[in-house]
């Protein structure tokens, strides 16, 4: 009876000691996970750009939150630069995946379209040559991008999509006209070469705000993706003509709406019109 009681005390220690270190090792796979979601979200803050060009008769603002789902990080960027023919380049994508590679391949699409921007300011072009530079770094990866360029002074606005989520927009008409940009776009960027990509032109003389977001913004378990472009255009009618950051505040508590797991953007581009030449 003896012997007994001993082999069970035994057990019962042996038992303990296991689920310690169950317990270390749960809470040691807890420790990396969250120490590279640390590094991915520092390699991704390094990667956008830490400001935004302003530029005469041109305001452009920005927002951004992380993935809410669990540790995961995601590859959503935007981008606002000068172009060498005085137009504004203006991008945003969304990559495929919530990790570290998902980032790192945010930080080569980036690189990529603001290279090729320095070659041609055709929109097109620029996700044609950034799709077939990606495609030849074998990394598995797609991303969906818009790009588009702008001129302050001529209002030639010129933009092509690869996947992404269409623009919306507003201007300064009396019957207050805004929409959504339905163009056809090609596909993402990273998964066949030789793409084309279809440019839309326009010229825009009156004021008014471009809108771009990631579908991290529109799109959710709790709303599809209509309804939730539907909620952006109300918003930019209603706030095209002020501070381009209020704005962009505003367009990304939809995300809020839809019950996003993914990461969100936003970025507003608000333009002055054509300036007077009397």
């Amino acid at each position: 009876m003896r012997h007994h009681r001993t082999t069970h005390v035994d057990s019962a220690q042996e038992a303990l000691l296991t689920l310690g270190r169950l317990v270390d090792q749960a809470l040691e796979r807890i420790r990396i996970q969250r120490a590279r979601v640390e590094l991915a979200e520092a390699l991704q803050r390094h990667l956008l750009p830490p400001e935004l060009p302003q530029l005469p008769r041109i305001a452009i603002a920005a927002r951004y939150t992380p993935s809410r789902d669990g540790l995961d990080v995601g590859g959503d960027w935007y981008d606002a630069f000068p172009m060498t023919n005085g137009s504004v380049g203006v991008t945003i994508g969304d990559v495929q995946g919530h990790d570290v590679e998902a980032i790192a391949f945010m930080g080569q699409a980036r690189t990529s379209l603001r290279a090729l921007a320095g070659a041609t300011t055709d929109p097109g072009e620029i996700l044609s040559g950034t799709n077939d530079l990606l495609i030849s770094m074998s990394c598995g990866l797609f991303a969906t991008c818009c790009f588009l360029t702008f001129d302050p002074v001529t209002g030639a606005l010129a933009m092509s999509r690869a996947g992404h989520i269409p623009m919306v927009w507003a201007t300064d008409t009396y019957t207050g006209s805004s929409g959504i940009v339905l163009d056809r776009g090609g596909p993402p960027l990273g998964i066949l070469p030789g793409e084309t990509y279809p440019v839309t032109r326009r010229r825009l003389t009156e004021p008014g705000s471009l809108v771009l977001v990631t579908d991290g913004v529109v799109e959710g378990p709790s709303c599809p993706l209509e309804k939730g472009l539907d909620e952006v255009v109300q918003l930019v009618r209603g706030g095209y003509d002020g501070d381009p950051d209020l704005l962009a505040g505003e367009v990304i508590k939809v995300a809020d709406l839809t019950g996003h797991r993914d990461d969100a953007a936003v970025l507003v581009v608000r333009y002055a019109g054509i300036p007077s030449t009397g």
